[in-house]
């Protein structure tokens, strides 16, 4: 995966590592909630990771499939051709949108386990929060540039509130 991210391929890309940061500090999370015995946030967590570890792959399915659409859309006449490159662009941020949510999901889990978990690993759940607030700025700039030929402001403006929800949740664990 680390040799094909640093190729020409247009994908995996952003997208993709924006998902296995997301998944890796839902790991983060969960070791820190097991060693606070806190299996409710164990259990949280998991689910977290596996939503979205899958999501690495579809993005990049999905950016390719607009990549593939922006070099040959389907369609008969012009309007026919723009909707395909439009609908392909659509979905290929509706991946980092759902990246972006389960981000702040996994920034506010991190801050709750660094609150009320072991100082012993009050840090890691930093980190996690920290690294989730990171890959939700990252997700929410590709809803933008992927939607920048359409028209579907209510995604960028979903993707750009949830990314702002991470980063409160990672600035609320640097004053801790």
């Amino acid at each position: 995966m680390l040799e094909l991210l640093a190729s020409k391929a247009p994908v995996p890309a952003g997208g993709s590592v924006a998902a296995l940061v997301v998944s890796m500090s839902a790991g983060l999370v969960a070791m820190a909630a097991r060693v606070s015995e806190d299996a409710g946030a164990v259990a949280q967590a998991e689910l977290i990771r596996e939503r979205v570890t899958p999501l690495a792959s579809k993005d990049a399915h999905a950016y390719g499939d607009a990549l593939a659409s922006m070099r040959s859309p389907s369609g008969a006449t012009a309007e026919q051709r723009d909707e395909s490159i439009r609908s392909a662009l659509v979905h290929a941020a509706e991946v980092p949108l759902q990246i972006a949510e389960a981000a702040a999901n996994t920034a506010s889990l991190a801050a709750s386990v660094a609150e009320r978990g072991s100082e012993t690993v009050r840090g890691d759940a930093a980190a996690a929060a920290l690294l989730s607030a990171a890959a939700a700025r990252a997700a929410a700039n590709l809803v933008a540039i992927n939607l920048a030929a359409g028209s579907d402001n209510e995604l960028v403006a979903r993707a750009r509130g949830v990314a702002e929800d991470a980063a409160d949740s990672a600035r609320f664990v640097l004053d801790l």
